[in-house]
């Protein structure tokens, strides 16, 4: 062997083993520029401050995207652009003689007819899709692969049909959000979920609890730092949550839900685990969990970020100008009477039709 090769073979073998050193090193050491969450007085995770999920990215995945995570350049480019064109479109002046029968079919979101009453000064989805780390999300829902809720069980009743049963008949049938107890959708959670807006929280810790206050209806969701579940039969609304720190992560799980605030028809053996890790100063990943065998035959899980928010949040005075539950009940009792009314047309015509008709004769 030549000086030349024996020299060129060193160099190599050391370079080899430089980088095996790297490698072990880095393994044993967390990546360089890894962000780490500042402490608060109690030497816990800091999570305080104001945040945001707003977003457009929904929680179960669109069909088009398949099983794939992250959107392209291009499906991100459409989802924000789309988005665009209905808020200026929403902030058009609209004319005050139009009627509820000429709003549009179908106005995006999901909403048509009288659900596109709202212009955009309203209304706050989010303008862009959710990231995480960086990455463009076809979903919240991370597994199962396809982004979709796992099939429900056979026999399952889901608990909003008790509610279209006996929608309008009395006030105590109405959702919790009607009547302005407790947030439209789920955005109190657990899961907590963005809606079309209020979706700003703000988190409050001391040594035992974090509180997060909710913008939508006011809600305050109570977490007890290392306590035990509830053994009272009592299932307080948003569930009973239980929580504690596993190094930068605050855990929280919660189970004892009630029936009116069911997830997605799961609350009687639902439970929720949710982790909540800053990932940067202004970024919290949040990480959840949801099984109920009595209601899926697995659970599913999903995670998105926070995004602080500025400012601090005020009051949703939700009874404050209430009209909308009075108007149901309202136009409930109207269409019983046109109802009534209608019955006794009908059998009114019944009866004249079943009656003979008087022959004209005389009796001898």
């Amino acid at each position: 062997m030549s000086t030349k090769k024996f020299t060129a073979l060193l160099a190599g073998a050391a370079m080899s083993a430089l980088a095996v050193s790297a490698a072990l090193a880095a393994a044993a050491s967390p990546a360089a520029g890894a962000y780490k969450a500042p402490l608060n007085a109690y030497g816990q995770p800091d999570l305080e401050g104001t945040w945001t999920n707003a977003s457009l990215t929904v929680l179960e995945r669109p069909k088009e995207y398949g099983n794939r995570r992250a959107m392209t350049d291009e499906e991100v480019k459409k989802v924000e652009g789309d988005d665009a064109k209905l808020m200026a479109d929403g902030n058009k002046p609209t004319d005050p003689n139009v009627k509820t029968t000429d709003l549009p079919h179908d106005c995006g979101r999901g909403f048509s007819g009288a659900g596109c009453g709202y212009n955009s000064a309203w209304i706050d989805p989010g303008s862009t899709v959710m990231r995480v780390n960086g990455e463009p999300r076809t979903s919240f829902i991370t597994d199962p692969a396809d982004g979709h809720l796992p099939p429900y069980k056979p026999g399952v009743v889901q608990t909003s049909m008790y509610v279209r049963a006996h929608y309008g008949e009395n006030p105590e049938n109405q959702t919790l959000a009607e009547r302005c107890l407790t947030s439209f959708g789920y955005s109190a959670g657990p899961v907590m979920l963005p809606l079309l807006y209020n979706n700003n929280y703000e988190f409050a810790q001391s040594k035992d609890t974090v509180a997060i206050v909710v913008e939508m209806v006011h809600d305050v969701r109570i977490i007890h730092i290392g306590a035990k579940h509830r053994t009272d039969g009592a299932r307080p609304w948003m569930g009973d949550s239980i929580g504690w720190y596993e190094g930068p992560t605050l855990v929280v799980e919660t189970t004892n839900f009630p029936e009116a605030t069911a997830l997605r028809s799961a609350w009687k053996e639902l439970k929720v685990t949710e982790r909540f890790t800053r990932a940067g100063p202004h970024r919290i990943l949040y990480q959840f969990k949801a099984e109920d065998p009595t209601v899926w035959d697995r659970p599913w899980s999903g995670e998105y970020e926070f995004s602080s928010s500025k400012g601090r949040i005020f009051e949703y005075a939700c009874h404050e100008g209430n009209y909308a539950l009075e108007g149901i009940l309202s136009g409930a009792r109207a269409d019983e009477a046109a109802a009534a009314e209608k019955a006794k047309a009908a059998a009114a015509n019944k009866t004249a039709a079943a009656t003979p008709a008087a022959s004209g004769t005389k009796k001898q």
